[in-house]
């Protein structure tokens, strides 16, 4: 028997989820019920569905609860979780509100699945620049312990979510005819985001470090079981519709080097390595290696895309890297139905 499914939220995570679930076949009944903030209609998974107002009726019977986005004043899992658990649903929360609470697993399939246990009832997925981070540095992490990580994010717009390209969409004719006094909405973005790089995401926090910022550090050490690992990062938001980019740099207690990193990361969950020679080149440049950009996760979408591994000249246990993903679906969406997956998997949700 399919299994009943409620997501909540219908922006553009809400509307991945609905995605996610028909393309990889999750085994429920379809439609999933969908709810939000008010009740209409809207084309999800390329279908028309009926959007409920979120109430208790609408947990009634569910297997499964996706959160998805904000419903509700203090965000989707702190107005619902109680509601959805008493109806008898296991939930899975893409909000923050509880990654960092002890007895809720944060989860990223390639790299924690066994945080998933018998008797579970809720489960985060992470922040979507620390999702990606996570892929790429745990297969690292296995080989040699790493003890320090220097992350800079460049953030798209989607990662705000649905005002966020409307913003850059509405911001780029304008900045094509003069970048002076270009208007913009400050509650999305603290500055104009057309043709910009702005280094605040989410609101200021502890040693002047953003919330973004802090979720990167607070929610890797969670996820890789290391508490001790030294962190810091600087999230940048730039003028991109989808996919974030991230450069990475990491201390490991013995060096790998880059050859093996690249051996290590070509066979390894969630990654396609973009690292070769790219051969001849219009630059006839015979050094020039191939790496990833944003526009790749409109071809990759599902996994994290890794390129621009080498040693750091100034540190000798030092390597640096680059990563790209989807935010909306590998960062959220699909990690959200992935998780789904390993409860079926594990028999812990049974259809």
């Amino acid at each position: 028997m399919a299994l009943k499914v409620t997501v909540v939220g219908v922006g553009l995570v809400g509307e991945t989820i609905a995605h996610c679930l028909k393309e990889r076949n999750f085994p429920c009944e379809w439609p999933p019920r969908v709810a939000a903030t008010r009740e209409r209609s809207k084309i999800l998974a390329g279908e028309s569905m009926l959007v409920e107002e979120t109430t208790e009726n609408v947990f009634k019977g569910a297997d499964l609860v996706l959160f998805a986005g904000k419903e509700g004043a203090r965000g989707a899992s702190v107005t619902w979780r109680k509601t959805a658990e008493d109806a008898g649903a296991i939930c899975i929360d893409n909000g923050r509100d509880f990654r960092l609470a002890a007895d809720v697993p944060l989860v990223v399939p390639e790299v924690n699945a066994d945080a998933i246990k018998e008797g579970v009832r809720f489960i985060a997925s992470p922040n979507c620049s620390t999702i990606q981070l996570v892929v790429a540095l745990a297969p690292l992490y296995k080989i040699e312990r790493i003890n320090r990580i220097i992350i800079s994010t460049y953030q798209s717009t989607s990662g705000w979510g649905v005002e966020g390209p409307e913003e850059l969409r509405r911001q780029t004719p304008a900045a094509l005819e003069s970048l002076e006094n270009i208007a913009f909405d400050p509650k999305v973005f603290s500055r104009p985001v057309a043709f910009n790089c702005i280094p605040h995401i989410e609101p200021f926090m502890e040693e002047d470090y953003t919330r973004e910022e802090l979720k990167l550090i607070y929610e890797t050490r969670k996820i890789l079981g290391d508490q001790d690992i030294r962190i810091s990062a600087t999230a940048v938001r730039v003028p991109v519709f989808v996919g974030h980019g991230e450069s990475i740099w990491i201390e490991t207690e013995r060096p790998i080097v880059p050859e093996e990193a690249r051996d290590i990361l070509r066979n390894s969950p969630g990654i396609v390595l973009m690292d070769d020679l790219t051969g001849e080149n219009a630059r006839s440049d015979e050094n020039e290696r191939n790496y990833p950009t944003p526009l790749d996760v409109y071809k990759y979408r599902d996994e994290v895309l890794v390129g621009r591994i080498r040693k750091d000249t100034s540190c000798p246990n030092g390597l640096v890297l680059w990563c790209v993903s989807d935010n909306l679906r590998k960062g959220a969406a699909l990690n959200v139905v992935q998780i789904a997956e390993e409860l079926v998997k594990k028999g812990i949700l049974k259809p």
